[in-house]
């Protein structure tokens, strides 16, 4: 194409985008006028994705809170690409004021380049990166993005042409930030064994016990209103205090299913599901998992983020076997065999070091200051306090800052261990933070350009087994969430295909 082909076609598009702005002016647009300008300013600095971030993640479980953090990143990528290489590339004058009605500009007129609209690149970001997450939600703020794009030009700040190429930067970002770190719909779904439970349309031997200091998160709908909507003939028992230990309402509860021939139903957080595990496996019922915690990830596994899909497996008979993962105490090591005392199980992770350090000061300062900016003082301390833990694994002494152990071998996703292909693989998940000179610098640094693999500080394996020893008096060990003190001695290994558990028909 020559210089004056490319000359005429800009010339197109200015005289267009002169045209559409002038007809967005001179219309008169009644009910648009108390509504846009404010939007319009409600947008700045993205503080109307924020708000509606904050509301994805209090309200949207566990599939809601991925939604709003996707949301946000793909804002802040956006908007990265956007004021830092689009405006500053093509230096644009802001459009003429003089045909649009007074009552509708801005307070503050803006003076950066016109071309393209961080506005619409920020609105379309938002919405898009939440859609590729939760649908719903998408569908829910698309309306909202594409009044804030309209606005731009319905307030006199931008041309027609600006807030597109912003809104499809917006799109892009959204779309690069899925590239980099997949959305659940884009994995396989994971593969798992089937096994036969009976179907309870009405709900008739399932007992659910409910735990509301879970951390639960808030929901559209009560969890039990909808499990007795939706299965009348179901037992609820809403835990109280004063009924006793919560280990023992829920032993007590798995007695009378497996009386019965029911099911033992558990509605709370990864911890509430992990207390669940033993009368499960001593009564031999198969277990409902309902998420109501803060954190829900071995529901989000089964593919169950709602209360709706823990329901339609119940009634509809569709469960599967998943393996647990076991660390037994070992009192004593010697030729003649081993003394075990009462094992602890888990069904997502445990770990040793850094990570149960940094889960009881979140669990100490989040009542305080909340769940996040108590996370991130735990990070600080870690990071600046913080010493290595010295142990015999497998026989092998190790000096370091994190050992993690997965319940069958975990997918992942961006820098985290995120997803599990396969919870019935009989496999552990092993990955060491091994300590060293300038250890977690270098180890944060590696994570951050995807090279944790390539470093000698980063050690992974996925053996069945694992013998732990020789660990300091007072260690702290986490698993699902849980802080415990650490036996000095232990083996980690897992019981194949033990637990079965509802999860909704595979699409």
């Amino acid at each position: 194409m020559n210089a004056f082909a490319r000359r005429r076609i800009r010339q197109l598009l200015g005289s267009t985008d002169l045209s559409v702005f002038h007809q967005v002016a001179s219309r008169s647009w009644p009910a648009a006028e108390p509504v846009l300008p404010r939007l319009s300013r409600s947008a700045n600095h993205g503080l109307l994705w924020c708000a509606a971030a904050a509301g994805i993640w209090a309200l949207g479980g566990a599939r809601g809170r991925r939604a709003a953090v996707r949301g946000m990143a793909s804002l802040a990528l956006a908007s990265a690409t956007v004021n830092t290489l689009g405006k500053g590339a093509v230096r644009r004058s802001r459009p003429l004021l003089d045909s649009v009605p007074v009552v509708r500009h801005l307070a503050r007129q803006p003076v950066t380049s016109s071309f393209p609209s961080g506005h619409a690149a920020s609105a379309a970001a938002f919405a898009t990166g939440v859609a590729l997450e939760s649908q719903g939600w998408g569908a829910l703020l698309a309306p909202v993005a594409a009044s804030v794009v309209f606005s731009r030009v319905y307030t006199g700040v931008h041309y027609p042409s600006d807030v597109l190429v912003g809104a499809a930067l917006g799109v892009g970002a959204a779309y690069a930030v899925r590239g980099l770190v997949p959305s659940r719909a884009q994995m396989p779904p994971p593969t798992r064994s089937c096994a036969e439970v009976p179907a309870l349309p009405d709900g008739d031997g399932l007992i659910l016990v409910v735990n509301p200091s879970s951390g639960a998160q808030p929901q559209l709908v009560d969890p039990v209103r909808q499990v007795k909507t939706a299965l009348p003939r179901a037992e609820v028992v809403l835990y109280e205090e004063e009924d006793g230990p919560f280990p023992k309402v829920l032993a007590k509860a798995a007695q009378e299913a497996a009386q019965r021939g029911g099911v033992l139903g558990v509605c709370g957080g990864d911890g509430t599901v992990n207390a669940a595990v033993k009368p499960a496996l001593l009564h031999r019922v198969p277990l409902m998992v309902l998420p109501g915690g803060t954190f829900n990830h071995f529901a989000a596994d089964l593919g169950i983020d709602t209360v709706a899909d823990a329901v339609a497996a119940v009634a509809e008979g569709s469960a599967i076997r998943a393996d647990v993962g076991r660390i037994q105490p070992l009192v004593g090591i010697g030729e003649d065999g081993t003394t075990r005392t009462e094992p602890a199980y888990f069904l997502n992770t445990f770990s040793l070091g850094a990570y149960p350090d940094l889960v009881r000061i979140r669990e100490e300062w989040s009542p305080r200051i909340g769940g996040p900016p108590a996370m991130l003082l735990g990070v600080a301390r870690i990071l600046r306090t913080g010493r290595p833990l010295r142990a015999t694994v497998n026989g092998h002494d190790r000096s370091m800052w994190l050992l993690f152990a997965g319940n069958g071998a975990y997918r992942s996703i961006g820098i985290a261990p995120a997803r599990r292909h396969d919870l019935a693989d009989g496999l552990l998940d092993v990955r060491i933070a091994r300590a060293g000179r300038l250890a977690r610098t270098r180890l944060l640094a590696a994570a951050l350009a995807g090279q944790l693999a390539r470093t000698r500080l980063y050690a992974a394996a996925r053996p069945r087994r694992m013998l732990i020893s020789d660990l300091p008096q007072g260690t702290q060990m986490a698993y699902d969430g849980e802080i415990a003190p650490a036996p000095t001695a232990f083996l980690v290994d897992k019981l194949p295909e033990a637990l079965t558990v509802y999860r909704p028909i595979a699409d």
